[in-house]
């Protein structure tokens, strides 16, 4: 059995690795092969919750797992993803931190992108500089052709930081901008990865033919794109339908018109519903973090990465 932890993460080609697996799964979920129930939550009085999340893919290898991460008050937070071999009960391993998360999070945005971007792809635009954001241009990265990135975030500092770390990691041209309009002025791939409550990225925005990625649960309370982007989408795809109707603030399309044609991607990468069309079209994709995925991505990095640490 292996143990990984964050630092056994910083294979720049797991992003790749990660991608690959979970094509494996879209595709297994559309068969109906994949498991991946609701999120559940145990709640401590006062405290927060610790959220259980259960996956694995039935077929000729089968996988079986669990995530555990909590949502308690203070700086520190854990995530445990245990990874099972179904078919004889060996407990493949166990990887603790937090970077599983942000590398599953990153490729189900790279898949998107893969099936729904423009396959000549070459500018991204991206709006938000923290963990998501870089994750989701690295996705980019793995599966484009890119020539150049531009990045807007409020902060000045965090945007040039973020465009300095980016270039370096993956050999891109990455540039700071001043704002929403010029990161997206002539991208082929909009990643939005903000905590806005309010729209920060409208269609106008926006040139013919591109995709744009979102990242994380848009409710009626609070979302950072434009209903006109959605108005505008020839697809609007999600990892996960239910996942997207059941949290407990409707989702952000809820009774706008466009919320019916909202469409489960591992149709898509099936072939079971169609995709982009054209290249002149504009393609939605909102991710909500299918749950259960983590599993499938922890098994493909335990084979990737050396022994960790072995028990």
């Amino acid at each position: 059995m292996k143990i990984l932890m964050d630092k056994d993460l910083d294979d720049s080609g797991l992003m790749a690795i990660a991608i690959d697996a979970l094509e494996t799964a879209f595709h297994a979920r559309a068969a109906n092969r994949l498991i991946s129930p609701p999120r559940h939550h145990v709640s401590f009085a006062d405290r927060g919750d610790l959220v259980f999340t259960v996956g694995g893919i039935l077929g000729e290898k089968p996988l079986a797992g669990f995530r555990v991460y909590d949502t308690f008050d203070g700086a520190e937070h854990a995530q445990i993803v245990a990874v099972w071999s179904a078919d004889d009960a060996r407990l493949k391993g166990i990887v603790l931190g937090s970077r599983l998360g942000s590398l599953r999070t990153g490729a189900i945005g790279g898949l998107a992108i893969r099936h729904l971007g423009a396959p000549d792809a070459k500018i991204v635009g991206i709006i938000g500089s923290g963990a998501q954001a870089r994750t989701q241009l690295a996705a980019a990265a793995a599966v484009c052709n890119l020539d150049r990135a531009r990045v807007y975030s409020r902060d000045e500092k965090n945007r040039a930081a973020f465009a300095r770390e980016m270039q370096l990691a993956l050999g891109l041209e990455v540039e700071p901008v001043g704002s929403v309009s010029k990161a997206v002025v002539d991208a082929d791939i909009v990643i939005c990865a903000t905590t806005s409550q309010t729209p920060v990225l409208h269609v106008g925005d926006l040139k013919a033919g591109a995709h744009v990625n979102t990242v994380g649960p848009k409710t009626l309370h609070g979302y950072e794109l434009g209903l006109d982007v959605a108005d505008a989408a020839a697809v609007i795809a999600t990892d996960s339908p239910e996942q997207a109707r059941a949290y407990a603030s409707p989702f952000f399309l809820a009774g706008s018109g466009t919320d019916g044609r909202l469409v489960d991607l591992a149709d898509i990468i099936a072939g079971k519903a169609a995709g982009r069309a054209s290249p002149e079209e504009i393609t939605l994709f909102c991710s909500v973090g299918l749950a259960g995925t983590e599993v499938v991505v922890a098994a493909a990095v335990l084979d990737r990465v050396g022994d960790g640490c072995g028990l």
